[in-house]
C-alpha cells in the first residue's frame, strides 16, 4: 500500500495491474474499462494513481509545479538489497531532462535541444536512409520470412542514436544489451535473483559513459574535436562549465543513449504491424508517400510505443476531481487518453486519414515535450518510405503471437514476423 495517506473516498481498484497478462496482451482494452468506471483512482498493485482521461493527463502535464518528473527513471519497483549494494559502488547519474525539474531542466534543454537541430538532423537522415536500405536488402536476400525487430526495428535505431552520440561502432553490440537490460531495470519487475546481475549491467553502462565523455576531453586536449551530440555538449561546457557541468553532461550522454532508440523501435514495429493489419492503408501509403506522417500521427495515437509515463505530487491537490496527496504517485495512463472518444471519435478505430490524430499524448506535453520526438518520426518515416519503395507487398506472417516486454512503460512486439 502506499506511503501516503489514502484520501477518504478515493476510489481503488485492487485488479489494475500493468504488468498482468490481460493488459499486456491488450491495454486497451482494460484502458477502455476502467476510464467508463473509475476515471481516476488508486491502484495498490504498483502504488500509484492511475489517470485515464485525456484532459486529466494533459493537465497534470501542464503543472510542473504540481506534478513532478522526478522519478520517471527510477525503477518503478523496489529493488532488492543486493541491487542496491551494487548501485551504491559509484551508479550516480543526476537528474537532466525527463526527471528534472525547473530552473536546471530549462538550463540542461537549451543545451540538449542543439542536438536535435534541424542542422542534426538533417546531417543524420543520409545515414539513416543509407543504413535502412541496407538493413532492407539484407532482408530481402534472406529466407522469405524474417523478424523485422532484429534485422531492422532494433539495429536501426540503436546505431543512429549511437552515431549521433559520437559512440564507436564497434561499441554498439555491447550498448544495446546494455540497453535493453535497462528496460527491465527502470519499468519491468525482474526476480530478486535477476537484479542484482541487473544492476551489475547499469554501473558498467554508467561508467562507460562517463569513461566515453573523459576520452572526448582528453581528445579535444589533443586538438581533434568532432561533429557530433557530445562535441556540441563540451562546446558549451567550455564555454561556461557552470552552465552545463562534467556530471550533467555525462548524465545526458547516458540518458539519451537509451531514450533515442527504445521507443524509436516499438514505433517502426507498431507502425508496420498497424498498416499490415489494414492493407487497404498500407496500400494507400505505397501508393502515395505523402501519407506516410499522418499514418505515423495515426500510430502514435492508436498504438503508442509508450503506454504511460509518471509523475509525483509536490503537495495536496486534485486530479479530475479525485483528491491526490502529497507525495502520490501518478501514472498517466497514455492507453487510455490516446483512445478517449471525448478526444477521437471512434477511437478503437485505425485511420491514417483521420484529421486530428497529432493530438495524442505520446510525446508527452508541455515543457516536458520528447526532445527526440522530430528524430524519432524521422526515422519511422524513413523506414516507411523504403518498406514502401522495395517491400510493398510484404506482409504478416499469419498465426504469430505479439509478444510484448513485461514494463510498465514501452510497448512493442519482441518479434514481427513478416514474409513477401
Amino acid at each position: 500500500m502506499t506511503d501516503v495517506a489514502l484520501p477518504t473516498g478515493c476510489p481503488v481498484r485492487p485488479d489494475f495491474d500493468p504488468l498482468a497478462e490481460s493488459y499486456l496482451a491488450d491495454p486497451y482494452e482494460v484502458a477502455r474499462r476502467v476510464r467508463a468506471e473509475t476515471p481516476v483512482f488508486y491502484a495498490p498493485e504498483i502504488d500509484m494513481w492511475v489517470v485515464t482521461r485525456m484532459a486529466d493527463i494533459e493537465a497534470v502535464f501542464l503543472d510542473h509545479d504540481t506534478f513532478s518528473g522526478r522519478l520517471v527513471q527510477d525503477p518503478a519497483y523496489p529493488l532488492c538489497d543486493a541491487a542496491k549494494a551494487v548501485l551504491a559502488q559509484g551508479f550516480d547519474p543526476l537528474p537532466v531532462m525527463s526527471n528534472n525539474v525547473a530552473p536546471d531542466h530549462g538550463r540542461i534543454r537549451v543545451h540538449t535541444s542543439r542536438g536535435f537541430s534541424g542542422r542534426r538532423m538533417g546531417l543524420l537522415e543520409p545515414y539513416v536512409r543509407r543504413r535502412a536500405h541496407e538493413l532492407v536488402d539484407a532482408m530481402m536476400a534472406g529466407p522469405n520470412a524474417v523478424d523485422f525487430v532484429n534485422a531492422l526495428a532494433f539495429p536501426l535505431p540503436a546505431y543512429t542514436v549511437f552515431e549521433l552520440i559520437g559512440f564507436p561502432a564497434d561499441d554498439a553490440d555491447r550498448l544495446k544489451d546494455w540497453c535493453g537490460r535497462r528496460k527491465s531495470f527502470s519499468w519491468g519487475h525482474p526476480p530478486a535473483d535477476e537484479q542484482e546481475s541487473i544492476a551489475r549491467d547499469m554501473l558498467s553502462y554508467w561508467r562507460y559513459c562517463q569513461a566515453f565523455v573523459d576520452a572526448k576531453v582528453a581528445e579535444r586536449a589533443r586538438g581533434i574535436t568532432t561533429d557530433d551530440f557530445v562535441g556540441e555538449l563540451l562546446d558549451a561546457h567550455e564555454v561556461d562549465p557552470t552552465d552545463l557541468t562534467m556530471d550533467e553532461l555525462k548524465s545526458v550522454v547516458y540518458g539519451l543513449s537509451f531514450a533515442g532508440h527504445e521507443a524509436v523501435t516499438n514505433l517502426l514495429c507498431n507502425s508496420v504491424k498497424c498498416l499490415l493489419e489494414h492493407p487497404d492503408q498500407w496500400a494507400e501509403v505505397c501508393a502515395d508517400l505523402s501519407l506516410i506522417n499522418p499514418a505515423l500521427e495515426e500510430v502514435l495515437r492508436y498504438d503508442s510505443s509508450q503506454v504511460s509515463w509518471r509523475r509525483i505530487a509536490t503537495r495536496d491537490t486534485e486530479v479530475g476531481g479525485v483528491p491526490v496527496p502529497a507525495g502520490a504517485k501518478l501514472f498517466l495512463l497514455f492507453a487510455s487518453g490516446n483512445h478517449d472518444p471525448e478526444r477521437f471519435d471512434e477511437p478503437e478505430r485505425f485511420d491514417i486519414h483521420r484529421d486530428n490524430a497529432r493530438h495524442h499524448i505520446s510525446f508527452g506535453k508541455g515543457v516536458h515535450f520528447c526532445l527526440g520526438s522530430a528524430m524519432a518520426r524521422m526515422e519511422a518515416r524513413v523506414v516507411l518510405s523504403v518498406l514502401a519503395e522495395k517491400m510493398p507487398q510484404m506482409r504478416l506472417v499469419p498465426d504469430q503471437a505479439f509478444r510484448v516486454h513485461p514494463n510498465i512503460q514501452f510497448r512493442g512486439p519482441e518479434e514481427l514476423w513478416l514474409t513477401w
